[in-house]
């Protein structure tokens, strides 16, 4: 969350602890996070996000209102907003977020599409006629686009992102092994020895979980190279958007990318080896950005420091009634 005037306020995971009795909220982002699979029945931990659209209505206006009083926005000083969304979100969830931005408490909501805000962000020339291209990988969607003259040139988005790799490792360890493993714990193991391309694999993570038969505790050793095969499709569904994205871009604009490279940006960039996976693929250099997990929020942070002049590549907007 970044406030103008102040840079980034709050840096938060999408996460939301509910009492299921009382409908009270517990607890919102880390400390959120840190009670998935944790919590007793009537305590429910979850994400009002999937796949980059809202999949709770109720729970993410309440979770924007949270965000909204943490930053000193109340009935009484209502502010302008604007939110990053994926660039593969439908009208029908373009309404959802205006919506429940404006019944949070915004004076009025805009919304920008996380590769401008990313390319904006990572400080790229936007603006030149040269074409720059970003790979953001977020949690639930993966979006490619090259960008010229202030727009989206070309794009491609799917719907895969590191909430899948966490599933996928999970499936992997239940499949294999017959232990069942957290969401929490899959990311840990992505984080320790996940990869998408063969680096140094001369070490192993030590895995705990449920074993299926037994219903008793029992650990694991995992390597490295299982985990690649584990998260193969995913990877795989990544590097195929980026080659779908630069077989629709203009010759002119190809022909750029082989002197400025890919921008690799978002927590999913961060994946050990990504940037050489993309780049064997694509036979371009692929560059990850100096704060990729930020670098979305900065550049919409920038969107607001400079208002008026770059307010024409939002993509709607919404006044509060």
């Amino acid at each position: 969350m970044y406030a103008r005037g102040h840079g980034i306020i709050l840096n938060e995971p999408t996460v939301i602890a509910l009492n299921s009795r009382t409908q009270e909220v517990l607890a919102m982002g880390h400390e959120a996070w840190q009670m998935i699979g944790r919590t007793p029945g009537y305590i429910v931990a979850v994400r009002p996000l999937r796949g980059g659209a809202i999949t709770d209505f109720e729970i993410t206006q309440r979770m924007i209102r949270l965000l909204f009083q943490r930053a000193g926005v109340s009935r009484l000083y209502r502010a302008r907003v604007l939110i990053c969304v994926p660039s593969a979100i439908t009208h029908v969830e373009q309404r959802a977020v205006l919506e429940a931005a404006r019944r949070a408490g915004a004076a009025q909501t805009y919304l920008i599409e996380q590769p401008m805000a990313a390319a904006i962000g990572a400080g790229l020339p936007i603006h030149e006629p040269m074409g720059n291209m970003v790979v953001d990988v977020g949690g639930g969607t993966t979006e490619v686009a090259v960008i010229s003259l202030g727009g989206v040139v070309s794009l491609e988005a799917v719907r895969v992102g590191s909430f899948d790799v966490d599933a996928a490792i999970q499936t992997y360890v239940r499949r294999e092994y017959g232990i069942a493993i957290g969401e929490r714990t899959a990311e840990e193991i992505k984080l320790a020895i996940g990869s998408a391309y063969a680096v140094d694999d001369g070490y192993k993570a030590e895995v705990r979980g449920r074993d299926l038969m037994t219903g008793l505790p029992k650990t694991i050793l995992l390597v490295p190279e299982e985990v690649r095969g584990a998260i193969e499709e995913q990877i795989r569904a990544i590097c195929d958007a980026v080659v779908a994205c630069l077989a629709r871009t203009p010759p002119e604009l190809a022909q750029d990318l082989i002197l400025n490279g890919v921008h690799l940006v978002g927590g999913g960039g961060m994946l050990r080896g990504l940037d050489r996976r993309i780049s064997e693929e694509t036979d371009l250099p692929v560059h990850l950005v100096d704060a990729p997990l930020e670098c979305v929020v900065l550049g919409a942070g920038r969107c607001l420091e400079n208002f008026d002049s770059l307010k024409e590549m939002f993509m709607a907007r919404s006044q509060a009634r």
